[in-house]
């Protein structure tokens, strides 16, 4: 699937340049672009040029079959896709707080938007600052109570209870019980 395969190298640009102990700004300099962009790359939130790619491979100082190796024979499964506990992604939100812990599941085009579906574990009493995407969020509330704190109301859910809305104002999550929280994220997309 093209989509996971872009997703790979997002993640595998992150997880090379955390082993060889070098930050964003760091990569972002040798690569000759911005240290945004390189966090964009990371969090799978843009598509690098083909240039820029092959810029930050070289950067980690990477053989480019190297990088590649592990992405031969990866093909596409058709209409039905499995995808098994392991193969879950942990990744780090671009606002990360501490005792947020997400599990990417998909990120993949379905028409014209890009879904991407995640499981999200919260720590009790945890809270996080307001953040806001170009998403329309759906979640559902697998274990815990989970308040939503928009401008205009505070929202909680209970195991079960499901909640739709644009990410486009600012929100922030807390966990108001004494066990872990755990939310299955679809987040919707649309692309350009």
């Amino acid at each position: 699937m093209q989509d996971r395969t872009i997703f790979k190298i997002s993640s595998k640009i992150k997880e090379i340049r955390k082993q060889k102990g070098i930050t964003i700004q760091a990569l972002a300099n040798q690569a000759g672009v911005s240290k945004g962009l390189i966090s964009q790359i990371e969090n799978n939130r843009t598509v690098p040029s083909l240039l820029v790619l092959i810029n930050i491979i070289n950067s980690l100082q990477i053989d480019l079959d190297e990088f590649f190796e592990d992405f031969k024979g990866a093909r596409e499964q058709g209409i039905v896709l499995v995808i098994k506990k392991d193969e879950y992604s942990h990744f780090e939100n671009e606002q990360h707080s501490i005792g947020f812990d997400y599990q990417r599941i998909l990120n993949s085009n379905i028409e014209s938007h890009n879904v991407d579906i995640v499981l999200l574990q919260i720590a009790p009493k945890v809270e996080n600052t307001a953040i806001k995407s170009d998403a329309f969020v759906f979640q559902y509330a697998i274990q815990g109570q989970i308040e939503y704190i928009f401008a205009d109301r505070t929202i909680q859910l209970e195991e079960g209870d499901s909640l739709i809305f644009n990410s486009r104002s600012a929100y922030a999550t807390k966990n108001i019980s004494s066990e872990k929280c755990l939310l299955l994220m679809v987040n919707f997309i649309k692309n350009n």
